[in-house]
């Protein structure tokens, strides 16, 4: 079971930041986020909290 990897949050030269999570940990059985090749996007909610370096993500639930 892989529950933590290095990713990386990088900036692209149009300005959008983007996170890359491993292979190894996204495809994991315990992953939340089940992407699929007739669904390959899966919308999230990221957030922080002032003050703490972290990020939380979650499942979008509202409208895309």
């Amino acid at each position: 079971m892989v529950n933590e990897a290095k990713g990386r949050l990088f900036r692209r030269k149009d300005g959008k930041f983007l996170l890359y999570i491993p292979v190894d940990l996204a495809e994991d059985s315990m992953f939340p986020f089940r992407a699929s090749e007739s669904n390959p996007a899966v919308f999230v909610k990221v957030s922080f909290k002032i003050g703490d370096k972290k990020l939380i993500v979650e499942e979008w639930r509202g409208e895309t």
